[in-house]
């Protein structure tokens, strides 16, 4: 073996183990600036005001005494506010995102009603609890399942093959699913520094999920040319979904910045979190499930009614996953929205298949106690080879060897059928497992990669990363296709004035961004090679190469984008969890032993990063299962437990061993790097799991989540 091949095996094998996180030294020391972190000359602090009641109008707003506390430069109310431009309109006002202090209407309990600026956060705080209003109250609806009759369809309801057919099986189940409000909570609370820097020109330092789309979205709600408004965001503290669009208290922080013609900074409170930037909404579901004596579907029927808020329709597509997770002849969905007195809510990690899987899931684990047939015997006898929506051929699908990794390595050979059978030390001992799927998407790109004379290569676009460690996967992708070390390369991100990149979301950033790095720096290569004068492939020496042809530097554009194959070709990610559970049968503690999550995603770019995200979704899916709900109080409309005491998320004490394994095939068709998105499948098909090896623990069976001791006892 010559010596270039044994350093190109050899940074391959580094790279699939996964080298460190690149921004990883910045975050453990502090030195990583989020949203809220930034120092800017002449800085002014908001505070949000929020209504008291769930539906009406103000009646009156006294802001007399917060106007004249101390340090207070202004406050702004809907009576006062100027006139945000993309606001205005000659049309009759159409459903769409709150508009915030735009006239006396009330639409949900916790709306902003006001915002108090002043030249200290404390100061300001105090002149918001000084701001008192009257109101025109009117009845309101915060009760989904009260309310469902008067749902509505915002699309056609699905059928294939003959409507309802599962009730002409001979073996069927029938049950009804309940997921309450979930909160996206991330450990970063939503912020923005606003700051015009000329009439026509501004700078935001804001926690989005998309630069590119922030910088679109208040460029149009200000009227102003899109490369006037410059966003910074290279770190954020994790989302989830809750940055993926721009919400009213963004646009509150560019108006008041505006109003006191300095610098704004707001950061939400934990309250504001639960009523300010989305959730996962409450949602009712019904799948009826019919096979024959042997395990072969008959028919599914998935039915929901998810929440939305009066003045916006979020659609959440919860039925979908049941058109595509298995091979059914016949399948009908149908999806209703119920408009409530609450606030919009917005995708949360795995949008509408998370919670679709947790009824999907937990329906075909009834099936295969009613059917006496093991449950991953069941799910194989109904697989799918090819998309049983668009009949399409897939690009890549090995769940079938993630079913066998993840049985084995969970012990899934010690469980036993017979439910509440098997006890250890005085705990009840269930098994149990769930599957899930994500479409896996590639977008289009633009990276730019610079090669300088000291042999650093620099990679920029306009990206951000919400923690699955987006630059780390990019370096390695690069220092792989450039054979030259990672701690060469330094990958900028989270800025609007570079090369234009997608929105983190919808698990597509690794396919898409990394795609376009592997273009760029093999076009870059190309480059060096066309200067060297050879054709061949190898490693080069690019120091010596520009120092030949005396140049300080050579670099690409490059825009990436997918081609006819996305056409051709059934694309999606593939995840099972399997999970151990000990259920204490006098108290109905549940604790999750062993968690193994297996994901079928393609090409794992870098191990190390991988299992973070793998294990991260299968604490976020346990924290669905077994204790996350938002509660509402109906008689007042207003969410009691808005805080961290009483909205519990699991803790360390409550996260078991987490094992994460890949499948770790390519994908030869999505893109040239064979990866697709893991971030969604870290979560789909967890809860279900959790709750079937619960039943199989206690032989109760828990369809409304979350799976706490009282439901057990």
């Amino acid at each position: 073996m010559n010596k270039h091949m044994e350093n190109k095996i050899l940074n391959k094998t580094s790279t699939l183990e996964g080298i460190s996180r690149v921004d990883g030294r910045l975050k453990v020391t502090g030195k990583a600036k989020y949203s809220a972190e930034y120092s800017v000359k002449g800085i002014t602090y908001g505070v949000l005001v929020p209504g008291t009641i769930t539906k009406g109008s103000i009646k009156t707003l006294d802001i007399k005494k917060a106007e004249g506390a101390p340090g207070v430069l202004s406050v702004i109310t809907y009576l006062n506010a100027p006139k945000v431009p993309g606001y205005q309109t000659d049309k009759p006002q159409a459903k769409g995102m709150l508009k915030i202090f735009y006239d006396e209407q009330i639409y949900f309990n916790g709306q902003p009603i006001a915002l108090v600026i002043a030249d200290s956060f404390e100061r300001a705080l105090f002149a918001a609890s000084l701001v008192t209003a009257t109101y025109n109250v009117e009845p309101h609806q915060t009760d989904l399942i009260k309310n469902r009759s008067n749902g509505f369809t915002p699309r056609k309801d699905y059928s294939r093959g003959e409507d309802d057919a599962y009730k002409n099986a001979p073996v069927k189940v029938e049950q009804e699913y309940f997921i309450p409000t979930e909160v996206h909570n991330p450990m970063e609370l939503h912020a923005i520094i606003a700051r015009w820097d000329a009439d026509d020109k501004l700078t935001v330092f804001d926690k989005t999920q998309g630069i590119k789309a922030t910088q679109k979205n208040i460029a149009q709600a200000f009227k102003l040319p899109p490369d006037n408004v410059q966003v910074t965001s290279p770190f954020v503290g994790g989302a989830f979904g809750a940055a993926l669009r721009t919400w009213p208290h963004e646009i509150a922080a560019v108006l008041a910045a505006k109003v006191v013609k300095r610098p704004v900074k707001l950061v939400l409170s934990r309250a504001d979190m639960f009523t300010s930037v989305g959730y996962r909404p409450l949602t009712w579901q019904k799948i009826g499930l019919g096979a024959t004596a042997d395990g072969k579907f008959v028919g599914i029927t998935h039915e929901a009614a998810g929440q939305t808020s009066v003045y916006e329709d979020f659609t959440e597509n919860s039925v979908n996953i049941s058109q595509l997770m298995y091979a059914s002849p016949n399948v009908t969905t149908r999806y209703k929205l119920v408009s409530l007195n609450v606030n919009t809510p917005t995708p949360m990690r795995g949008p509408g298949e998370a919670t679709g899987a947790f009824a999907l899931e937990s329906a075909i684990d009834e099936l295969s106690y009613a059917l006496n047939m093991d449950p991953i015997e069941l799910r194989l006898k109904n697989y799918a080879d090819t998309d049983p929506l668009s009949g399409k051929p897939y690009s890549s699908k090995f769940l079938n060897d993630a079913y066998k990794l993840g049985a084995d390595r969970i012990g899934w050979s010690n469980r036993n059928q017979k439910p509440g059978s098997v006890i250890e030390k005085g705990w009840l001992v269930g098994y149990g497992m769930g599957a899930g799927m994500f479409g896996a998407y590639r977008g289009s790109a633009t990276v730019l990669a610079r090669m300088m004379a000291d042999g650093t290569l620099l990679l920029q676009t306009a990206v951000t990363d919400i923690g699955p460690g987006t630059g780390t996967a990019m370096v390695s992708i690069a220092s792989d296709i450039m054979e030259i070390p990672a701690g060469k390369i330094k990958f900028d991100l989270g800025d609007s004035s570079l090369p234009p990149s997608p929105t983190q979301g919808g698990s597509s950033i690794t396919s898409t961004v990394g795609s376009a790095v592997n273009d760029a720096c093999k076009e870059l290569q190309a480059k060096f090679q066309e200067l060297n004068g050879t054709t061949e492939s190898g490693k080069m020496d690019y120091v010596q190469i520009l120092k030949k042809h005396n140049l300080q530097q050579l670099e690409v554009t490059t825009t990436s984008h997918g081609g006819p194959e996305q056409n051709k070709y059934a694309m999606y990610s593939w995840s099972v969890h399997f999970m151990k559970v000990l259920v204490h049968p006098a108290t109905g503690v549940v604790k999750v032993d062993k968690a193994v999550s297996v994901a079928d995603c393609g090409t794992i770019i870098s191990n190390k990063t991988a299992s973070s995200q793998i294990k991260g979704g299968t604490i976020m899916g346990t924290g669905m299962a077994l204790m996350e709900e938002a509660v509402i109080d109906h008689r007042y409309g207003r969410l009691i437990n808005n805080n961290f005491a009483d909205y519990h998320v699991p803790v360390q004490a409550d996260i078991p061993q987490v094992e994460a394994l890949f499948v770790n095939k390519p994908d030869p068709y999505i893109n040239p790097i064979g990866a697709k998105g893991m971030g969604e499948i870290a979560t789909i098909g967890v809860a279900a799991a959790i709750a079937n090896a619960v039943y199989n623990a206690t032989g109760k069976r828990v369809r409304d989540l979350p799976i706490t001791p009282d439901k057990l006892i």
